[in-house]
């Protein structure tokens, strides 16, 4: 159980626990998130918190404050090739096609090229946020094979 989950049970939003609380709401939103643990947050947060929820500090303690990003996305991860610029999915394809003269034991010399114009790439797209973070990390474990 997390915190958002035992919010859920008794019917209570982050913004009314922040008021009752006294904990600022954006805490309250970085710990159901996942974005904050509760074992980072000081004792008195923690104090506040549980007397807010009429439990125990060490039952805060217990929360799981990992968020499950995963719950609800299907697990063939490709969709995240959808919808990138030109420019990355040209350095995709050159890519795919060095990765393949090197898995099937050849020599690529312009293999070193075609991974750090991929890296480059990514990069410069997640910067400009043409793609999004999850598409990055997905494409930089994907096809640079980090």
């Amino acid at each position: 159980m997390n915190l958002q989950t035992m919010l859920d049970q008794r019917n209570m939003t982050k913004y009314r626990l922040s008021q009752i609380s006294g904990v600022p709401k954006t805490t309250v939103i970085d710990i159901c998130s996942g974005k904050s643990e509760l074992g980072n947050c000081s004792a008195k947060t923690l104090y506040q918190l549980s007397k807010a929820l009429n439990c125990s500090m060490e039952d805060l303690m217990m929360l799981d404050s990992k968020a499950d990003y995963t719950a609800g996305k299907p697990t063939n991860r490709s969709y995240l090739e959808r919808g990138l610029p030109p420019y990355l999915q040209k350095s995709l394809r050159d890519m795919q096609a060095s990765w393949k003269i090197v898995d099937s034991g050849k020599k690529d010399y312009m293999w070193d090229v075609y991974w750090c114009d991929l890296n480059a790439s990514i990069n410069s797209a997640e910067v400009d946020q043409e793609i999004t973070h999850e598409q990055a990390d997905y494409l930089r474990k994907q096809y640079l094979r980090m």
